[in-house]
């Protein structure tokens, strides 16, 4: 169905300089309609513009398909040629043909960067191709995002006057403060932001009560809970802590902070990487399971004491046949010593966590049998959603109000993810009224088309302004509720006032970076350009010094977890860009097999296959690649690796921080190489 596009008055406003044909960054609160208005400005511009090409990028999968389907086919779709790609979709193998016939592409930033820099006819893509490049959610063009890499490549090209280049339309409901403080700070941010995306910012100015009107704020409230009077399971935690330290002996160099919190997370992090390359596997082991009795009390602290309990009993289920040494025997011993106690305790109703009983009567005020309400909880991680979920389908009152819950989590690998198709059907039933409370990560905070809800709440969640900002404009029905429930004194509420601080500190910037005057703005850009050319140039040659200082065949790498050494570097290549492979065979005596791998989706050239594990100690390592459907090469993944280098042994959290030189996989390579084998 082709409908009539027509923009409100304050969405007028924000498109009239785009349609002059400048650079611009829209900015408009979540709900106020910025992707209508780039669909406006796109009609426009495919109207008035010789062999106009628009590319429309974003930064999740699913959000190819709903704008594709909901906003620009609508609009666009009987009188232009559009195609939505995604790494999802077949079109992305002959990206460079699909482009050129087409008239207006919808596609993950990804996808087209890996368009311009790859040198292969059928991907290929210049930047010259394009004549208008629309970025949605375009906060995001910092630091290492793609979205920076694609506009790096134009920027580039910009300085070397290599033209022509595309027309940029950024959209975003907040930019964000940067981490900044101060207003300088914040201005200092929002120019950044504008340079990386060679644009100026608008807003509305003129027609403010429209866009209130439309966009109404929801009604704050902060539904606190006095803290835990007594905590026996989470003290009996902290005990078994302390024996750890002691077993260890902590460096006296390190001051550990308190047991519960991020900080101490962090500190043990530090300890476990200070283990491993000290060749200290007691350091080491000890630090990793204090991170997941840490992980517990911080469980504790948001949802019931059981889900605590089941996450540290997951964690040791198996570690008790895959001892290497004394230290596994002793923190094994100790779990298996105190597991009748800490379950008895984390049944004790007595001292459950009182945050559930609040989220409880939070829920319990908007919905009931008799009222149509809508609403979105909030929390951290894909193992508290989970838990929630649990939680509201054995809570009888939350039952009886008719909750209908299911999760939305993000889009990847692993039982705790999501496919497209089904986070699609997931806001499908919650549109339908099939479903009326989504229990989601920060998935549903951006981009996604998900109706109006009377209920938002943000439960165990410390985020930036951005994070917030976008979650309560998911709360747009008429007198709507935004909750925070958190516990009295608590970080929660101090980060959600913080929040609103810098919320109203981005909106002074951006209002001062609007009243500088053209020439001043422009020079401030094109410094902030040309800086960040020659940081890129200037990290790109120290890549190159750090891979050139060690050659492959120098590195070893060791299991994490038990320190055997597995392979030399020179074992490893990178296939497809983005799969790094062990391709020595005799590495097969190092690893065992575990379950087959579902990743939901499928590939071009490969399947994945089982997982590898440690034959010595049992950890994950990756998973079989089945390569053309005759090669099985294991993919590592290099965060559960350690290297010993010729200058001291690290370790790297992703393989492009290896200190070597990955070379190329070659089929033709490895094949020939494998035939003589055979025949020798």
């Amino acid at each position: 169905m082709i409908l009539y596009l027509q923009l409100r008055a304050y969405q007028e406003e924000v498109v009239e300089r785009a349609l002059l044909g400048e650079n611009i960054i829209i900015w408009l609160p979540t709900g106020g309609g910025k992707t209508r208005a780039a669909v406006y400005v796109a009609k426009r511009h495919l109207e008035t513009t010789p062999q106009a090409k628009v590319v429309v990028l974003v930064n999740k999968v699913h959000l190819v398909d709903q704008h594709h389907t909901k906003e620009f086919h609508p609009h666009l779709g009987r009188d232009y040629t559009l195609v939505a790609v995604s790494g999802e979709s077949k079109e992305k193998d002959f990206f460079g043909p699909v482009v050129k016939k087409s008239q207006v592409v919808i596609c993950t930033a990804q996808i087209l960067y890996n368009a311009l820099t790859t040198t292969e006819e059928t991907k290929h893509v210049e930047l010259s191709d394009i004549t208008l490049l629309i970025i949605d959610e375009c906060h995001g063009t910092n630091k290492d995002s793609v979205y920076n890499k694609v506009m790096a490549c134009y920027m580039e090209k910009k300085l070397k006057k290599d033209l022509p280049l595309p027309q940029i339309l950024g959209l975003t409901a907040s930019p964000g403060s940067g981490g900044a403080k101060n207003l300088q700070k914040a201005v200092n941010h929002v120019l950044e932001i504008c340079a990386n995306l060679d644009s100026a910012i608008v807003s509305t100015k003129t027609h403010v009560s429209e866009l209130k009107q439309m966009v109404p704020r929801p009604i704050k409230t902060f539904d606190i809970v006095e803290k835990r009077l007594k905590d026996p399971f989470g003290g009996h935690l902290k005990s078994m802590m302390q024996m750890i330290h002691e077993y260890m002996t902590v460096p006296p160099d390190f001051r550990l902070r308190q047991f519960g919190t991020q900080e101490y997370e962090a500190d043990v992090v530090i300890i476990e990487r200070q283990g491993v390359s000290q060749d200290n596997r007691l350091l080491a082991q000890c630090a990793l399971h204090l991170r997941q009795y840490n992980n517990a009390l911080l469980i504790n602290s948001t949802l019931r004491m059981m889900d605590a309990y089941r996450s540290l009993e997951e964690f040791y289920i198996n570690r008790s046949n895959t001892a290497v040494d004394g230290t596994d025997i002793f923190l094994v011993g100790l779990f298996q010593e105190n597991q009748v106690e800490l379950q008895k305790l984390a049944k004790d109703s007595l001292y459950e966590n009182p945050k559930m009983g609040k989220l409880e009567s939070t829920l319990l005020n908007q919905f009931g049998p008799s009222r149509a309400s809508k609403g979105i909880l909030f929390s951290k991680t894909r193992k508290s959603i989970h838990c929630l979920y649990d939680w509201i389908l054995t809570n009888e009152a939350l039952q009886e109000a008719g909750i209908k819950a299911a999760i939305l989590t993000g889009a990847g690998n692993g039982i705790t993810y999501m496919t497209q198709n089904e986070q699609a059907d997931t806001i499908r039933k919650f549109r339908q009224g099939t479903i009326n409370l989504l229990i989601s990560t920060s998935v549903a905070e951006e981009g996604l088309d998900i109706p109006e809800c009377n209920l938002v709440v943000r439960y165990g969640l410390l985020t930036n302004e951005i994070a917030q900002q976008q979650a309560s404009g998911r709360a747009r029905a008429t007198d709507s509720q935004y909750s925070v429930v958190a516990e009295e004194g608590g970080q929660e509420v101090k980060r959600e006032l913080t929040n609103e601080y810098l919320e109203d500190l981005t909106g002074k910037a951006i209002a001062q970076v609007q009243d500088m005057s053209p020439r001043e703005f422009r020079t401030k850009i094109t410094e902030l350009q040309t800086e960040a050319l020659i940081c890129r140039k200037r990290a790109e040659t120290c890549k190159i010094q750090k891979r050139s200082c060690n050659t492959a065949a120098s590195i070893q790498l060791l299991c994490r977890t038990c320190f055997t050494p597995v392979a030399s570097g020179s074992d490893i290549k990178l296939l497809a860009k983005g799969h790094y492979v062990n391709v020595n065979p005799d590495f097969e005596k190092h690893y065992t097999t575990g379950g087959e791998v579902n990743l939901g989706k499928s590939f071009e050239d490969w399947e994945p296959g089982r997982t590898v594990n440690c034959s010595k100690c049992k950890q994950k390592w990756g998973y079989e690649m089945k390569y053309k459907k005759c090669v099985v090469l294991p993919n590592l993944a290099i965060k559960e690796l350690a290297l010993n280098t010729p200058h001291g042994r690290i370790t790297v959290k992703k393989w492009k921080d290896v200190p070597f030189t990955v070379e190329d996989f070659s089929f033709e390579e490895y094949q020939k190489d494998n035939f003589d084998d055979f025949l020798d």
